[in-house]
């Protein structure tokens, strides 16, 4: 109950204009404060590039994929001063520019985090910037961190936090650090809270197929410590991502057409709330009708409603057999129809993935291959042998009457890694491929239906600007509904 009287009170201390983004550039950036009254005016700015100006030396990369059009909340209190928020440009601009404030810190502040985990503070200026600007993220940097601390215990953790509640210092979770749409950002400055000692497995229950862990753990960690025991954590987002993380933002990667999000897939949380309480949002059980569904409330929350500091996951079996298959199209818009006729058809892939002939071009210059420098949809099918050889002859039928060519698949285990790896590490085969550019990402999502369309007409939009593009991502259905990658 102490979690839903705090959220109840987050929700009657603001006003939420609810703004619909422009459907190609949708972007959000967020980054928590905390004040008695939860979620501080800080907890969501907004900063959107300027579709039509030349950057200079920018390659731009755009991830498609299949979903469901972004609402961006700006939420304010009256604990301080919104930020201050300027559109720029008429219909079909895509710029806003957010300031942020910052105050210096209290007289006694640091004093209280140092008695907390003295030798945890840092106040250094590069690690403070480091923490407080996104890689590989358009969105500007306008405040640093004035202290990043690396608690190592839910104690620690919620000590913390009733230090900052006490003396209204704004808060920013940090994890993995691999999201691209601003999560990380400090506008008013403040404490960024670094999870990325507390990475422990607590429990693995095996015979549940569930696993305890600290937020801190990378889920390709995870998956290391999982492989003997036949099972893994299914969502895959870029390397490096940390599971609390992965919660906050409500990931998913490219094995969500079969398994579901980060909210499919976690049982339960343990959350410090913005006055330093420790709640459990649920029990381990995986079926419950009784009360709030506090887990997917939290999950996708980005670090405004409390901190993560335990998660229980739900685990699957290694699969039998995969088979990973290549087709090449003569337009984007081919593939993306032969995406949307699989997902339609009832075929049960793992994974579908979309890259363009540029994406293709800079991952042969990268890895010294000569894969087909053309429009190109790779899959995976798992089951046993003889299932995922069923569903590869079928997609394979598919690709044919939509013009699609050189179809080949793979089954051994080392080529199967090599050609995912190719695809996890596009960023910075992109980065190799201009080394003097830097890197503008963002993520466009859009119902299953209107992929083949939005594809096409970003790519012509694009193609007519300076810069150097691409576009890679993935389109997939699941249980009936289009779901948000």
């Amino acid at each position: 109950m102490g979690l839903s009287r705090r959220l109840l009170r987050f929700m009657s201390s603001s006003t939420s204009k609810v703004r619909i983004l422009p459907p190609f550039l949708q972007t959000r950036a967020y980054s928590a404060q905390f004040s008695e009254n939860g979620p501080d005016c800080g907890a969501e700015s907004f900063k959107r590039m300027h579709g039509r100006r030349s950057f200079r030396a920018l390659p731009f990369a755009m991830a498609v994929s299949a979903g469901a059009f972004a609402l961006a909340f700006n939420s304010q209190t009256a604990a301080c001063e919104p930020p201050e928020v300027t559109r720029i440009g008429g219909k079909g601009s895509t710029e806003l520019v957010v300031k942020g404030s910052r105050k210096e810190l209290p007289e006694g502040f640091l004093e209280d985090l140092k008695a907390v985990c003295a030798d945890e503070i840092i106040l250094d200026y590069d690690d403070r910037y480091f923490h407080g600007k996104p890689q590989y993220s358009f969105h500007a940097i306008v405040n640093i961190p004035d202290v990043v601390v690396c608690p190592r215990s839910k104690k620690e953790v919620s000590e913390i936090i009733k230090a900052c509640d006490k003396y209204k210092i704004p808060i920013v979770p940090y994890g993995g650090a691999t999201s691209i749409e601003g999560h990380t950002l400090t506008p008013h400055g403040g404490v960024c809270i670094d999870m990325t000692l507390m990475k422990n497995v607590k429990a693995l229950h095996v015979e549940d197929m569930d696993v305890v862990v600290e937020p801190g753990i990378g889920w390709m960690e995870l998956n290391e410590y999982l492989k003997p025991y036949g099972l893994f954590f299914p969502l895959d987002p870029g390397p490096g991502a940390t599971i609390g993380g992965m919660c906050a933002t409500r990931c998913s990667g490219s094995l969500a057409v079969r398994y579901g999000t980060m909210r499919d897939n976690v049982i339960n949380l343990e959350v410090v709330l913005a006055n330093g309480d420790v709640v459990k949002t649920a029990s381990r059980a995986r079926k419950s009708a009784a009360g709030y569904d506090l887990t997917r409330l939290v999950i996708g929350s980005e670090g405004t409603l409390g901190v993560i500091t335990e998660v229980t996951l739900r685990l699957q079996k290694i699969p039998e057999s995969s088979v990973v298959a290549m087709c090449n199209f003569p337009s984007i818009k081919d593939a993306a129809n032969v995406a949307i006729a699989t997902m339609h058809s009832g075929i049960q892939v793992s994974r579908v993935e979309l890259l363009d002939e540029v994406q293709v071009h800079a991952i042969n210059e990268a890895n010294g291959k000569d894969l087909p420098e053309a429009p190109t949809l790779m899959f995976e099918f798992i089951g046993t042998e003889a299932y995922a050889r069923e569903q590869t002859a079928r997609v394979e039928k598919i690709a044919t009457e939509h013009h699609g060519s050189d179809f080949v698949f793979v089954q051994s285990a080392k080529e199967k890694e090599e050609l995912w790896k190719m695809r996890k590490e596009a960023l910075y085969a992109n980065l190799a491929l201009e080394p003097e550019k830097e890197a503008m990402t963002t993520d466009v999502c859009v119902p299953l239906s209107h992929l083949a369309e939005v594809i096409s007409k970003s790519k012509a939009e694009i193609d007519s600007s300076p810069l150097t593009w691409n576009l890679y991502g993935r389109a997939w259905r699941r249980n009936g509904e289009t779901e948000v990658p």
